[in-house]
């Protein structure tokens, strides 16, 4: 669904529903490098509120890539 959503509608979902979707991907898949990129650059594009989240997800796959114990917070 998110997929969909980004290719052909990148605004078809509120920030609220939007940010639900990846935060349940992220959880159903915590190794997923690509999808943790993704949801991070998708919470920069809505204000700084979300930086902190985003720089923490940008962090963690990158760990991951590294190959190092990435621990859920």
């Amino acid at each position: 669904m998110l997929d969909v959503m980004l290719e052909e509608d990148w605004m078809g979902l509120p920030v609220w529903a939007r940010n639900l979707a990846f935060r349940l991907a992220c959880l159903q898949r915590p190794e997923d490098v690509e999808l943790l990129r993704v949801a991070a650059c998708d919470l920069h594009a809505f204000g700084p509120d979300w930086d902190a989240i985003a720089a923490e997800l940008h962090r963690r796959a990158d760990r991951l890539e590294a190959g190092q114990d990435v621990s859920l917070p």
